[in-house]
């Protein structure tokens, strides 16, 4: 490596740390983290104000806190299973979807003859053909994995095609004029391009794979385990504690799912724009 090859390597590595300084003290702003606290603390107050004088329709927050410190095992073993369920059908179908918008994005008969096929799936009510499902691959997870990977196939596509038809139609220019084939287009110019939108997708699909767990849970039946098969028996035995419990658990781990992609994100398109400050 050269000494000018070398001094780009440092310089971008001294910029990359030096926005991940930055990006720290800005997470410590209080203008960050106290509008999210303050509504927090406004949910918290509202239900705990609610819940006071409803008892019979929610519980107190201090009702839930000790249902789950007096039950950590049943909570967390049932989160385990959901959490597996959510992540390899998230996985699955994003994907499923990235593929396929590559492909439609690359041949436009393709998108045209698959298009209303993927709206069609999109609108199909999961809940009608779980069912199926359970009959066709039995009492196993792979129902669940693929009420999942359904759920999230659909919003991921749609911004991965977008964001990959996203690039800058003046260095697609240049590329076709340097007589770059189609697929150094794609790997030079659409997939980086797209990373915004595969990520902004990603944010509402991990949480939206939550619900597909659960929901896949509530539909496809087999083996009683999970958040979602726990509410359900919970409600049939009138405990509401551990039905709003397993829900708040839900929530916050979508919230921590969210974040991982967020933290994820802000690292790979740093590293992109570094490797882009290098060339």
């Amino acid at each position: 490596m050269s000494e000018g090859a070398t001094r780009s390597a440092s310089e971008g590595a001294t910029r990359l740390a030096s926005e991940g300084a930055t990006r720290l003290t800005e997470w410590a702003s209080p203008r960050v983290w106290l509008p999210p606290l303050m509504a927090f603390g406004l949910l918290a107050c509202g239900w705990q104000l609610y819940a006071t004088h409803n008892p019979h329709v929610l519980p107190t927050l201090s009702q839930l806190v000790a249902q789950v410190g007096d039950h950590p095992g049943l909570f967390w073993q049932n989160l385990l299973v959901t959490l597996q369920e959510a992540v390899v059908g998230a996985a699955c179908g994003m994907l499923a979807a990235f593929v396929l918008a590559i492909v439609m994005c690359q041949v436009r008969l393709v998108e045209r003859a698959l298009m209303p096929l993927a709206v069609m799936l999109n609108v199909t009510p999961i809940i009608a053909i779980a069912p199926g499902l359970v009959v066709a691959f039995g009492f196993g997870m792979t129902p669940k994995y693929i009420v999942t990977a359904v759920i999230v196939f659909f919003p991921f596509l749609i911004n991965s095609l977008i964001g990959l038809r996203s690039a800058d139609p003046q260095a697609h220019d240049v590329l076709r004029t340097l007589h770059a084939s189609r697929t150094e287009i794609l790997l030079r110019l659409r997939l980086p391009g797209s990373l915004p939108w595969l990520f902004a997708a990603a944010r509402i699909c991990m949480p939206l794979s939550l619900i597909g767990a659960v929901v896949a849970e509530f539909t496809a039946p087999g083996k009683a385990s999970g958040l979602g098969s726990l509410i359900q028996t919970a409600a049939s035995l009138s405990d509401l504690k551990t039905v709003y419990a397993s829900v708040v658990v839900l929530a916050f781990v979508g919230i921590a799912l969210t974040l991982v992609v967020v933290v994820l994100q802000h690292r790979v398109l740093a590293w992109q724009r570094l490797g882009t400050n290098l060339r």
